[in-house]
């Protein structure tokens, strides 16, 4: 019996450690399950919410008469402003972009400098607008900056003293048993208290004769009490009844250019052109491809020189004001490889004609562009050519010639 019951209990422990393995079996495969669904649950929700891309704050522009520095609107970026000569900031100068997608600070603007607005000039003292400074026309009887002191002076030579319509009476008023008189602006106290009468002051001639700011881009008119600006033939004044603009002719059909012949605008009128390629010679010809190119007919296969010959010619007019600043970049050259066919490796750049007085140099601006440089000034009115031609090379071996035949009309004045 002894005997018996050993084997039972040890059937009974084998049986006992069957169960508990096989439990453990199926505890891990469910533990596995279990991981596997949490990580398909996570990665839904990564998809299903992406990583917000870095905040950003909306573009801002330089304000008018004005610039504006920095050019990332990123959160913790800055964006600084400052006004032209003439012009002060009202405002933030600088503005930072902030986490919540806006700006700190105001809106920046410039507004025009007033230096009259504080009425600095005592005594019946005319005040006259400068850039950046203003100036005090005093009465005969007061001078310093801002009439300030008491003297006897002649009346200045720039009063309108022989025409009615440039002198007024003066405004008087009894003070303390003195009796004040004063001017309206723009005209100045000629004589005493009791016989005084005022005369306009020729703005122009003032400005003109004390070396201050132009006050006009051309020409300076003067009129009772003030003065107007005028432009020349082929100009129109600008809103801010100084600067002219030229009237483009062309676009306005106020040409009278001929069936064939193109309009080209110049400033203060317009020119009428009409491009031709040049004559044949020997194996060389061109053929006009459109108004402002010719093309090269195919060479004889022994005709080097007709190789040589530039492969297209095109017609280029530009118009510029007088006394341009340099250097300034005029025109540029860049090549164009045909579909399916190699490019050249290798340009090279040249001034082929017109340049006598060294107005000009050609300087490479990257690999494919060659670009035409105004480096000595010129004034107006002239009309200049020069011809900028363009080699193309492939493995040091040449390849093919362009010519850009460039005509610039300078205008007699500097806007």
């Amino acid at each position: 019996q002894s005997c018996l019951s050993r084997q039972q209990l040890l059937a009974a422990i084998r049986q006992m450690q069957q169960l508990l393995k096989g439990q453990e079996t199926r505890f891990s495969e469910g533990l596995r399950a279990v991981r596997s669904r949490l990580s398909t649950i996570h990665a839904s929700l990564a998809k299903a919410a992406p990583e917000p891309p870095p905040a950003a704050c909306p573009a801002l522009e330089a304000p008018a008469d004005g610039r504006k520095f920095g050019t990332k609107y990123l959160v913790d970026h800055e964006v600084h402003f400052a006004c032209d000569p003439g012009f002060q900031l009202l405002g933030s100068s600088t503005r930072i972009c902030q986490a919540n997608g806006s700006w700190t600070g105001q809106e920046a603007r410039c507004a025009e400098i007033s230096e009259c607005s504080s009425s600095p000039c005592q005594n019946g003292g005319t005040c006259l607008e400068g850039l950046n400074h203003f100036k005090c026309l005093c009465p005969p009887q007061w001078t310093g900056t801002t009439c300030q002191y008491q003297a006897q002076t002649a009346p200045p030579t720039w009063s309108v003293t022989d025409d009615p319509a440039f002198s007024r009476q003066p405004r008087c008023a009894q003070i303390a048993q003195t009796q004040q008189c004063s001017c309206d602006p723009g005209f100045h106290m000629s004589g005493t208290a009791s016989n005084g009468i005022c005369q306009d002051l020729n703005e122009c001639e003032v400005y003109q004769q004390q070396g201050g700011p132009r006050l006009c881009a051309h020409a300076c008119v003067n009129i009772p009490g003030s003065f107007h600006c005028s432009c020349p033939a082929g100009y129109v004044l600008l809103g801010d009844g100084k600067s002219c603009e030229d009237i483009d002719e062309c676009s306005l059909s106020q040409d009278n250019c001929t069936s064939g012949s193109t309009c080209i605008n110049t400033g203060g009128g317009f020119q009428c052109v009409t491009p031709q390629c040049p004559p044949a010679t020997g194996n060389i010809s061109y053929v006009k491809t459109s108004p402002f190119q010719c093309e090269r007919n195919p060479c004889p296969m022994e005709s080097r020189s007709c190789h040589q010959a530039p492969k297209t010619i095109s017609f280029h007019y530009l118009p510029l004001p007088s006394k341009l600043q340099t250097p300034a970049p005029l025109f540029r050259m860049a090549t164009a490889a045909a579909p399916g066919r190699p490019g050249p490796d290798s340009l090279r750049f040249g001034i082929a004609g017109g340049n006598q007085r060294g107005h000009f140099v050609v300087q490479r601006s990257d690999r494919h562009t060659g670009e035409l440089l105004l480096v000595q000034s010129l004034r107006g009115p002239r009309t200049i050519h020069v011809d900028v031609d363009m080699a193309e090379y492939l493995d040091r071996v040449f390849q093919a010639k362009h010519l850009s035949k460039i005509t610039l009309f300078v205008s007699p004045y500097e806007f």
